[in-house]
């Protein structure tokens, strides 16, 4: 009859919420594609974050990334006077050496292997204006040549400074000075030394490790017998 073929607005709704059984599996299917594509970016995301920072861990010589201090940038800073040329921070981190040198008028360059701290060493020169005298690079510094540098400055950690001893030594020249935070070097013996405990600063010129001073010659008049 007519009245079985009328339904209220209310039911009409009602039955139009109401799913069949491949409508319902379909959605559910659209919500895990969803998630599963979103857990799988974070995981990404994650991955390229920490990386960089776990990978150096897992090297044969591990030199992790700790914040210099205030006390480290001074005397770092204290030992860089009066000397001339750029400046070279190995394993710049987040690039506070370099930019506390390039404040003080030194062309400065960092070399650092994680890549977020080198992105943000750009943005932290930038910010400061000094990006036009400095300058990071994602390297690794057993791949780098240091022989054009003057001013070196070294965060290291005990098992790498024999072998960057080594290195620094076949490649920098007589009027260098390597200038070593929180570790000295095994063989070298310091010219001048500051700050105390975790700030302690060494200081080595290579002019004197090697005997490279230049000596006047005296010259014997000579005489006619």
């Amino acid at each position: 009859s007519k009245n079985t073929l009328c339904r209220s607005p209310g039911v009409m709704s009602v039955m139009s919420k109401v799913e069949s059984p491949q409508e319902e599996g379909s959605r559910r299917s659209s919500w895990g594609i969803l998630v599963t594509a979103a857990v799988s970016g974070t995981l990404v995301a994650l991955y390229a974050v920490v990386i960089p920072f776990v990978t150096p861990a897992l090297r044969k010589v591990c030199l992790p990334f700790v914040p210099a201090t205030i006390g480290q940038i001074r005397n770092v800073l204290k030992m860089l006077e009066n000397r001339s040329g750029p400046v070279v921070d190995i394993g710049s981190g987040d690039g506070r050496i370099v930019i506390a040198a390039a404040k003080k008028g030194f062309k400065a360059v960092g070399y650092e292997l994680n890549p977020w701290l080198v992105w943000y060493s750009r943005y932290r020169a930038w910010r400061d204006g000094v990006h036009q005298n400095t300058k990071f690079y994602i390297s690794d510094l057993w791949k780098v040549s240091f022989s054009q540098y003057r001013n070196i400055v070294v965060f290291g950690v005990p098992q790498m400074m024999p072998q960057l001893e080594k290195k620094l030594e076949e490649e920098l020249e007589c009027n260098a000075r390597i200038i070593a935070c929180r570790f000295p070097f095994p063989c070298w013996i310091p010219d001048h030394t500051t700050g105390e405990g975790i700030d302690t600063v060494w200081a080595y010129d290579l002019k004197r490790s090697r005997g490279c001073e230049t000596k006047s010659l005296e010259i014997t008049p000579v005489t006619d017998s």
